[in-house]
């Protein structure tokens, strides 16, 4: 069995960990270079550093933060946000991120994917995808959004799961809108939908709020990884907490 990965996530903003609700009403939450050596003495399996602001401001992702980051870290290091073209993601790899993440442009300019996945390898591409709930008839859909949760797309969250794996995308880190921020579990139906959908690692994203909530992401919903921001930031759990739980259900994590 390969063993399930525990990812802190630093959503940054002008230099610093942010966190909210549903992408609103952000609250500071630290500086990224601690709390990325804090999560790598922890135990954490790899970092997500994601420049929350970069494709609503139209600008790069910051490569001197990123830089910084990188510099503490002896595990994976995941950095999105303003990733427009190759030299971007070329640029973020050159200064210590393993692995780019690409979303608003995923969508708008899917080549992007294509490029840097043959460039440097499927491993190295996460196609974020951030989804919303919504009814459809009797039932459910969950639409796909871009721009920071801000603007929807014609996609479902499962149709541009599976096209994403096409362009080459190695792995997709889904994120539900409606439950990120609120600590109250994963969107565990989504999570199940995408994962049913494609054959590459989904990470889960979006509504850690207690240790259950970790080992429903995997079990129920079939996520490869479950990534939490909240939780980590202001001292809910710790990854070790969250390695051990899972351990003792009877999953194979890293201790």
């Amino acid at each position: 069995m390969v063993a399930k990965r525990v990812i802190p996530c630093l959503d940054v903003e002008n230099g610093r960990v942010v966190k909210g609700i549903s992408f609103r009403d952000l609250r500071d939450a630290g500086d990224p270079v601690e709390l990325g050596r804090r999560y790598a003495e922890e135990g954490a399996d790899e970092l997500v550093f994601l420049d929350i602001s970069a494709t609503l401001e139209g600008r790069r992702t910051m490569v001197e933060v990123v830089r910084r980051v990188a510099s503490e870290l002896d595990i994976p290091f995941t950095v999105g946000g303003g990733i427009r073209t190759l030299e971007d993601a070329e640029a973020l790899l050159r200064n210590g991120a393993d692995k780019v993440s690409v979303n608003t442009m995923a969508v708008e300019r899917p080549d992007l994917v294509r490029s840097i996945a043959r460039r440097y390898g499927d491993q190295c591409v996460v196609v974020a995808i951030d989804a919303k709930r919504e009814a459809q008839g009797e039932g459910v859909a969950y639409r796909v959004y871009t721009h920071s949760g801000t603007r929807p797309t014609r996609y479902t969250a499962e149709e541009w799961a599976r096209r994403a794996e096409e362009l080459g995308a190695g792995e997709l880190l889904v994120t539900s809108i409606d439950m990120d921020g609120r600590q109250a579990g994963y969107d565990v139906e989504l999570l199940r939908r995408i994962s049913d959908s494609v054959g590459i690692p989904v990470i889960a994203s979006g509504g850690a709020g207690s240790l259950e909530d970790f080992y429903r992401a995997i079990v129920d919903g079939g996520a490869d990884a479950v990534l939490a921001a909240s939780v980590f930031h202001f001292g809910r759990f710790s990854v070790r907490q969250v390695k051990e739980y899972l351990a003792s259900r009877g999953l194979e994590v890293r201790l």
